[in-house]
């Protein structure tokens, strides 16, 4: 967990996806791209670790033990040229000129606008987060943390930031800051999502995921469809039950 800015006295929180929420790259794949290249690794290279995740995706392996198997390709390397590399990531990203999703940022600005604690859930880790958070403003990054020994990371991780983890990670936010959780807002576009949106009263969810959708027809949750219609305005909506 990154903690970026100062102590404030938020009433709710906001929490949001990263990767196809708020930014329209998947940061995990787009990073280890661009690292490997800035290490001078053939371009198979890439082809062949990014082939191995999609295999097992294909096989049904679960998203938590997909991502465990993605930090293996980091051990021992050192924690803090990660660090540097995932600055350099974020500003070739962004020069690029279409790195985030302008609705949902807006819907983030305005969140903080408004007084409220934000916080970015994410599989993904500090190389890619921590740029992302600093530059929107955002008060929390919690992602998949890699086990770090001696400045070097092992190859392995504490729990995977995936399904379930992150609403459990939005309850104990708000248990540790006070928040009522049927204030709060959660916005995701992924099944794997529904844990977290399912844990706030204001849940969001942005694109066309099939499961999402269902859930947001027979729960009246609000949905936003990036690049397509204008982002519903921000009056608060029913309130849904908060497990």
């Amino acid at each position: 967990m990154r903690y970026l800015n100062p102590p404030v006295r938020e009433t709710s929180a906001a929490f949001f996806d990263v990767d196809e929420t708020l930014i329209n790259v998947k940061s995990m794949f787009s990073f280890l791209e661009f690292y490997l290249r800035k290490r001078g690794e053939p371009e198979a290279t890439y082809g062949r670790l990014s082939a191995e995740l999609r295999h097992s995706a294909g096989l049904g392996v679960p998203r938590k033990d997909i991502n465990r198997h993605y930090y293996r390709f980091y051990a021992g390397h050192s924690a803090q040229q990660l660090a540097r590399a995932g600055r350099e990531w974020f500003t070739a990203e962004q020069e690029k000129g279409s790195l985030f999703i302008p609705e949902t940022r807006t819907r983030l600005q305005h969140h903080l606008q408004q007084g409220e604690f934000v916080v970015l859930l994410s599989g993904s880790f500090f190389a890619c987060l921590e740029p992302v958070t600093e530059h929107l403003g955002a008060h929390w990054a919690i992602g998949t943390r890699p086990v770090i020994r001696r400045g070097r990371l092992t190859g392995e991780v504490l729990t995977p930031m995936i399904g379930s983890a992150k609403g459990r990670a939005a309850r104990a936010t708000a248990a540790v800051r006070g928040f009522d959780l049927a204030q709060c807002s959660a916005y995701g576009d992924h099944s794997s999502d529904l844990d977290l949106l399912a844990s706030v009263g204001r849940p969001v969810v942005v694109g066309d995921d099939p499961v999402l959708a269902d859930h947001a027809a027979r729960a009246g949750w609000q949905r936003i469809f990036p690049g397509r219609t204008p982002a519903p305005a921000m009056a608060p909506p029913e309130v849904t039950a908060v497990r």
